[in-house]
This record gives structure tokens, C-alpha cells and sequence, in this order.
């Protein structure tokens, strides 16, 4: 049955009451990029993109929204409301309208309006980060996701750039006023990265990277061998923000980054990427899952680090003979069917089958940059690509796959110091055996991004990492 959004107290039809809405209903027609200068001499850009295949634009990039100030590195973002606003009448009339892009340096958010011309969003509103310190006591946010009462704002520092705790502030979806910090009791956390949650059963969930010191210059080797990074997950209250449980993954288990709950609403699992392992470089995914009265977390993908030759390594890799894979960003599918991991390191893109999220299959990769790979595109076989999937952005109905190729600038530098050269490449996924080709038509790269750097992409009408459902 088509979804009537009338009928569940709301006018948006991108906001879906069950995963299967979300997969049926129409295919994205725009791509929205964070775009960021290194330099930080130029502002930062919300970068439109054509993804329809009927369009003459299609694979161009359609406009170019510039933020009024420099050295915001845009890096994550997301929307205001989303399908999780229809678990209670937390709006009055809710829309997926109004885009919020931090500033990972500027601590600075910038709030969008994609009506009514969506291809050309308009800067309506700046918080400060001078209001971020103030009412929730954190600042360098990182990653929003709009929930069922508001939009929480996962942020690595403290007030002012202080090194922590990091931790999740809570807007109001409608003004976006910063309300407070999240947490009533953080029991052992200090570290923050993503946030996410399992609405059935109000749980939260959050990962960690570093502070403020531990990010902004680069990987500091002292910490990382010395396994200074984040290695855990948190298990949380969701309405009242306490802490619950604390799983260590280990301490060799450096970075427990993005977080990919199951869309199933009644379901109690989700995955999680660890960039390295430092015993011997390789990355992995990690299941967490309830067990009983709590959850636990094991490792179900493991990717090795490859060997290399020291002179064609950066210097940060030198030492160790290595490409590490450095999953950076997983991706689970609306039907949670197909997860998608990133070596950023390596340059592929893997897809598992993960219908039994215990046991992922391998059952398709591609293969684009490189540390030492630099894999073209096969419209332009004869340039190697710079950086390596990065973040991956997948469509609601689990056929389209977008990849991003910056990281973060200052870890840009050190694995790819040569230079990033942006690209943005769409792959087309087979959603019934498995597989990954790439899009021939669709490569926007170098100067159709004007000097900017890509991050990561959200999907006009919703994707695979905007929303939580709260109907099966």
C-alpha cells in the first residue's frame, strides 16, 4: 500500500512509517556534498549533484552553496526530521526541510533550508559555538541524526576546545536552538564519535575516536601505538541519556567509528567499522547484538593490511612495509540485506550479504585510488585516482551506491600527501546476487568541485544512514 503520510499527521511523503515505505518510494533525483577547502582560506560549500539518469545534468554538479565564513571542514551532516518523528508527536507538522552542517574546526553549525528550490539550498541560521559551549559544554561536532525528540549532536570536545569529555548535545528540531548535553549520567565515557539507537527499545549507542588534540593535526603516533584511541562501544538509556554498559573491543582496536544499527525496528543488532588494528594494521566490523539482559559485540569481518614496498608508502607508513585498509565508514542497507565497508587505505569498497548479520559473505568489491593502488575510473584509465572510498552513501532502495574520497583534511595529508584530488563515483549494486559495477556516466571529480575536498553525501528524500524507523 502506497504511503500516505496524511494519514499518520504529517505532509512530507519522504518521511516513511517502515523500512519497506522507504525502499518503494521514488529514487533520488539530487545528491547533497559537504565540500571543504584545506586551505581554509575559501569558504566551505554545500555542493548540489544531479543523480537523475533522465536528466541532461546528470553526474554535474548543479550549484554551489557557500557558507559566509572560512574553516568551518564541513564533514558530517544531516537533517532535521526524519521517519524516527513519526514514534510520537514530537512536531507539529514535521519536514525533512532544513539540512544542519557542523564545522568539525569552527565548532560553528550552519542550518539549510532546501525549500523551496531544493537544488539551492539558503544559509537561514548559524549556531555558534559560543551557544554550543555554553548550554551543552562541548564543542568540534561531528555527526547529527534527527531523533524522535530532537536532533542530537555527537561532539568530540569539551567546552571551548577542551579535551572532553566529547559527548552528544540535544537541539530543538524546529528552531535548532542548542538545548543541553544529552548525557544525565556518562558513567565511564569520555570519548565520542557517532550516535545512534535502536527506538524500540530505547537504547542509545555511541562510539569513539579522540579528542580535540588526538584528531585535529593528524594521527599522533605516540597514541595510537600506545592505544590512546577509542576502543569501546556505550550502551545508553535513550530518553534519559544514562549510561548503561560498556563493551571493550580491546585496546588493539583503534578508532570504533561508524555506527549502522538494523533498520528493522523490533530488531536489537547493528554493526560497527574499526579502522586499524595495531598489532597488525588489518581493520574490522564488529556485530553488537543483545545478550539476554545486555549487549555484546563480536568480530564478524576482518581485512588484512597488504604488503607494500617502503619507497612507495607516505611517510607515516614507512616503518611498517604496509597499506593498512582503514575502514573509515560502513553503510547497512534499508532492508538490512547488504553492508558496505570502505577501505580508505586499500582503495576498495567491499559488499557482504549480512541476511545473517553473524555471518557477513563477500560478495562483491571495486576497486578506485589507493595508497599505493591509485585504481582510475574506467571512463579515465589512464589517471590514477588520489585518496580511496571513503564515505559511502547507499539509496533507499539499496541499488545505488555513492562514494566520497577525503577523509578528514590533516589525515588526507599524511596517508595521501601528494594531494587530494576530489571525486564523487557511483556504483550500481545487484540487490539480488550480489555485485558492484561503476557508473560510466556519473564521475564528478577535480575542478567541477571547484578546489573543494568531498566529504560525506545525503540523498534528497532520504538514504540508507538518514532514518530510523519505528514500524515494521
Amino acid at each position: 500500500m502506497p504511503h500516505d503520510p496524511a494519514a499518520h499527521g504529517h505532509s512530507d511523503p519522504s518521511l516513511y512509517r517502515t523500512p519497506a515505505d522507504a525502499v518503494a518510494a521514488p529514487p533520488e533525483k539530487l545528491a547533497y556534498v559537504a565540500g571543504f577547502d584545506r586551505s581554509a582560506s575559501r569558504p566551505d560549500a554545500l555542493i548540489t549533484v544531479d543523480t537523475d539518469p533522465d536528466s541532461p545534468g546528470y553526474g554535474q554538479v548543479l550549484n554551489f552553496a557557500e557558507l559566509p565564513e572560512v574553516g568551518d571542514e564541513l564533514h558530517h551532516f544531516g537533517w532535521n526530521a526524519c521517519s524516527s518523528a513519526l514514534a510520537h508527536a514530537c512536531h507539529q507538522n514535521p519536514e525533512r526541510r532544513f539540512l544542519l552542517l557542523p564545522g568539525l574546526r569552527s565548532s560553528r553549525l550552519h542550518v539549510m533550508d532546501t525549500r523551496p528550490d531544493p537544488v539551492r539550498p539558503k544559509l537561514v541560521r548559524t549556531v555558534s559555538a559560543e551557544e554550543l559551549a555554553a548550554k551543552a559544554g562541548y564543542s568540534r561536532p561531528h555527526t547529527l541524526h534527527c531523533g524522535p525528540d530532537g536532533v542530537f549532536l555527537s561532539c568530540l570536545g569539551g567546552a571551548d576546545g577542551a579535551d572532553g569529555p566529547g559527548g552528544v548535545a540535544l537541539l530543538d528540531h524546529t528552531t535548532f536552538e542548542v538545548l543541553r548535553a544529552w548525557e544525565s549520567d556518562r558513567g565511564p565515557q569520555q570519548l565520542a564519535y557517532d550516535v545512534w539507537w535502536h527506538l524500540g527499545s530505547n537504547v542509545g549507542i555511541t562510539s569513539e575516536w579522540g579528542t580535540p588534540s588526538m584528531v585535529e593535526d593528524g594521527v599522533v603516533p605516540e597514541l595510537l601505538l600506545g592505544r590512546k584511541y577509542g576502543h569501546a562501544l556505550h550502551f545508553w538509556e535513550l530518553d534519559s541519556g544514562k549510561h548503561l554498559q560498556r563493551i571493550d573491543l580491546g585496546d588493539q582496536h583503534q578508532m570504533v567509528l561508524e555506527l549502522r544499527p538494523a533498520h528493522d525496528p523490533e530488531q536489537e543488532w547493528g554493526f560497527v567499522g574499526v579502522v586499524t588494528n595495531v598489532a597488525d594494521l588489518s581493520a574490522s566490523v564488529w556485530l553488537w547484538y543483545r545478550d539476554g539482559d545486555r549487549f555484546a559485540a563480536r568480530k564478524v569481518i576482518e581485512i588484512p593490511a597488504e604488503p607494500a614496498k617502503s619507497e612507495d608508502l607516505p611517510p607515516a607508513l614507512q616503518p611498517f612495509g604496509a597499506v593498512p585498509p582503514l575502514v573509515t565508514d560502513i553503510n547497512l542497507s534499508v532492508d538490512d540485506r547488504w553492508l558496505y565497508v570502505s577501505a580508505w587505505g586499500t582503495g576498495e569498497l567491499f559488499q557482504y550479504d549480512v541476511a545473517d548479520p553473524f555471518h557477513p559473505r563477500l560478495t562483491g568489491s571495486v576497486r578506485l585510488g589507493g595508497i599505493t593502488g591509485r585504481a582510475p575510473h574506467p571512463t579515465a584509465p589512464d589517471v590514477p585516482l588520489t585518496g580511496g572510498p571513503q564515505m559511502v552513501e547507499l539509496s533507499r532502495d539499496g541499488r545505488r551506491v555513492y562514494l566520497t574520497n577525503s577523509l578528514y583534511g590533516s589525515w588526507d595529508d599524511q596517508f595521501y600527501p601528494d594531494g587530494i584530488d576530489p571525486w564523487m563515483i557511483k556504483l550500481d549494486a545487484d540487490t539480488v546476487n550480489g555485485g558492484l559495477t561503476v557508473d560510466p556516466r556519473f564521475f564528478p571529480h577535480g575542478a567541477d568541485f571547484r578546489g573543494l575536498r568531498v566529504h560525506q553525501t545525503h540523498l534528497h528524500g532520504g538514504d540508507a544512514s538518514s532514518d530510523s524507523y519505528c514500524f515494521r
